[in-house]
């Protein structure tokens, strides 16, 4: 049970998730390729909402937010091989290829399907994961070198992605707030990805929101919780994960308290 993960390398990995479900407001500093093996995927940003499914390949750019949901599905686990593009490689390759590219600076994730030249590429990968030494390193840049050379042969937009190596800078506190309440993650995650310090976000949140991040982002969770089972008919067992609870029970308890009532009655309410 749980979830299990074994690295051929350390841009290299074969991801497991065996419980009913796997939920994580991820944020990484590597651009991921993912290829999913079995099992489902939701993946929620903003008010949008994606399924994929065994067969697909996702494309995670760095410092992006993302709420990633696995499922096992048809009796077996999700699993996944999961490549690491570093700003190194991705560094080395650019140079070597002599391409002059302007960075993206709002990537977002991507998906290319069930593209038969990605599967090839990533399903090759897996009789690596039984052996029982390291892959040696020549190997491992040759199947990482393919695979940006796949994704630049069939996205023609992939490039200012790829080579988005920039840090945050700092911008519009409450624009992004406003956009990402919703995940989960630590203060200074927040205050990185709105280019400041800790103590800085804190401060100007305060200055902006009149409150402190805590009270501000559960009261924002509460109330997207709250239009989502009374005027969407949704229920709080597919809303909790989404608004940025980690726990039924504790969502519930919170809910109850904001509103007076229980999520399950709020579809009840009088406007």
């Amino acid at each position: 049970m749980g979830h299990h993960t074994q690295y051929i390398h350390p841009d290299l990995k074969l991801s497991r998730f065996d419980d009913k479900f796997y939920k994580a407001d991820v944020l990484f500093e590597q651009h991921l390729l993912v290829w999913i093996i079995s099992g489902e995927t939701k993946i929620v940003q903003g008010d949008q909402t994606h399924w994929f499914g065994a067969g697909d390949t996702l494309l995670f750019p760095r410092n992006q937010l993302v709420t990633v949901i696995n499922y096992p599905k048809d009796g077996l686990p999700h699993q996944s091989a999961v490549m690491h593009l570093t700003p190194q490689r991705l560094t080395d390759f650019y140079a070597k290829n002599r391409v002059d590219i302007q960075p993206d600076p709002a990537p977002v994730f991507r998906t290319f399907g069930r593209h038969p030249l990605l599967k090839s590429c990533l399903a090759s990968l897996i009789p690596y994961f039984e052996l029982k030494e390291a892959l040696s390193e020549g190997i491992v840049s040759l199947k990482i070198e393919e695979a940006i050379t796949i994704l630049r042969s069939i996205d023609a937009s992939i490039d200012p992605v790829l080579a988005n190596f920039n840090e945050p800078g700092k911008i519009n506190l409450a624009d992004f707030m406003e956009q990402h309440y919703q995940f989960n993650m630590p203060m200074d995650k927040f205050g990185y990805l709105t280019g400041r310090s800790l103590t800085t976000f804190k401060r100007d949140f305060k200055k902006t929101f009149q409150t402190t991040p805590q009270k501000w982002l559960t009261n924002k969770r509460l109330e997207l919780a709250h239009y989502q089972i009374k005027e969407k008919k949704r229920r709080p067992s597919d809303v909790y994960l989404e608004v940025g609870f980690e726990n039924l029970s504790h969502f519930g308890h919170a809910f109850k308290k904001r509103f007076g009532y229980a999520p399950g009655s709020a579809s009840q309410q009088e406007p």
